[in-house]
């Protein structure tokens, strides 16, 4: 199988690449940087694209170069795992910068809508073939402060349970929330002020309380899944409630 991860410098992120890589999975990870430490451990099969996902002009360019269509060349198995993403902006509506709006909806949504609409297209002779949109119980709950990270992640939801009904030959999509996960978001959740985040002191107990997630159990858990026949059965799905 071949993978299609963004967003693998960091956070969950990385520590998926780090499962997949050492499961001698060939893997392209697209963000705004390299992952230096895999690389060198990974020289074969780590392949990486610097791309800035919020900018869905650079995003569209690079699609038409058929990069993509290259890498899952001859592959009858291949899998998108839509992982970057951003919690800003965070605040009321009248705090939001429409720059800020726009670079997050093309991040959140834009990009991954885009990249499994591409990756559809270029395995279509694959057998297998499999997204993952890491989704957020933000997704179906709201959050005061969090309007544009609320929205993009139930459109992520949404885009899975749509893209389902069509029932494209060998293809399985899910978009799944991981649950709280201990990493650099949850350090820019708990910077945040009340008067932007109101809930910001149930975060920062998770964190005081020791009731975040480890990324790389929580990574594993996710591969798990991804690779697991349940997955796709359902359109969406929470990760705390999938049994081993």
């Amino acid at each position: 199988m071949k993978i299609i991860l963004t967003g693998h410098t960091r956070g969950l992120g990385a520590a998926l690449a780090k499962h997949l890589l050492a499961r001698q999975f060939s893997v392209l990870g697209i963000a705004r940087q390299s992952n230096t430490e895999l690389a060198a451990r990974f020289p074969a099969t780590l392949h990486q694209v610097q791309l800035d996902l919020s900018d869905s002009t650079a995003l569209v360019r690079w699609l038409d170069s058929d990069k993509l269509r290259h890498f899952v060349a001859s592959s009858d198995s291949v899998a998108l795992i839509n992982n970057a993403g951003m919690l800003q902006p965070i605040g009321p509506l009248d705090a939001h910068d429409a720059g800020d709006v726009a670079r997050a909806v093309s991040l959140n949504v834009a990009a991954p809508l885009m990249l499994a609409a591409a990756m559809t297209t270029a395995s279509d002779n694959a057998g297998d073939r499999r997204i993952v949109h890491i989704s957020s119980g933000a997704g179906s709950n709201a959050y005061p402060g969090w309007s544009v990270y609320c929205a993009t992640k139930a459109a992520l939801d949404h885009h899975a349970r749509s893209a389902a009904l069509d029932q494209t030959a060998n293809l399985r999509i899910c978009s799944l929330a991981p649950g709280v996960i201990d990493t650099d978001v949850q350090a820019e959740i708990r910077a945040s002020t009340l008067q932007r985040f109101p809930l910001r002191e149930r975060f920062d107990a998770l964190k005081r309380d020791g009731n975040l997630a480890d990324p790389d159990q929580c990574a594993q858990r996710v591969v798990d899944f991804l690779l697991s026949d349940k997955f796709g059965q359902e359109p969406v799905a929470d990760l705390r409630e999938i049994s081993a």
